[in-house]
């Protein structure tokens, strides 16, 4: 008899997400995926920040936030973009003038496997 494997995202956690929705709602456009891609994304960002900064005796601080709007391959995701004050922040993720990030899905994904 095949053992069942155990989901990569545990349940519980799912029904957190779903919780007060529709399950199908989460499928259109601005619904739970499209969140979840912001904030993943805006993590990765803030993560590459903290690393850019780590260890700069500089002076360098943060400072502040950018907006920027990306389009991926389901729609467009606006997102926050972390600064520097010595403007030096170069994101690995998402480069200073990319407005397009076509397999953005599997670089986030890929990120955390």
């Amino acid at each position: 008899m095949a053992r069942r494997k155990d989901p990569i995202i545990p349940d519980a956690l799912l029904d957190q997400l779903l919780a007060g929705g529709e399950a199908k709602t989460a499928f259109d456009q601005n619904g739970l995926l499209d969140q979840l891609k912001k904030a993943l994304a805006e993590r990765v960002l803030k993560a590459e920040m903290d690393h850019h900064l780590a260890g700069d005796e500089s002076g360098n601080r943060r400072n502040g936030y950018g907006r920027k709007t990306v389009l991926t391959d389901t729609g467009s995701v606006d997102l926050s973009i972390p600064r520097d004050r010595a403007s030096t922040f170069d994101p690995q993720l998402i480069g200073k003038y990319q407005r397009r990030f076509p397999g953005f899905d599997e670089k986030i994904i890929s990120m955390y496997a």
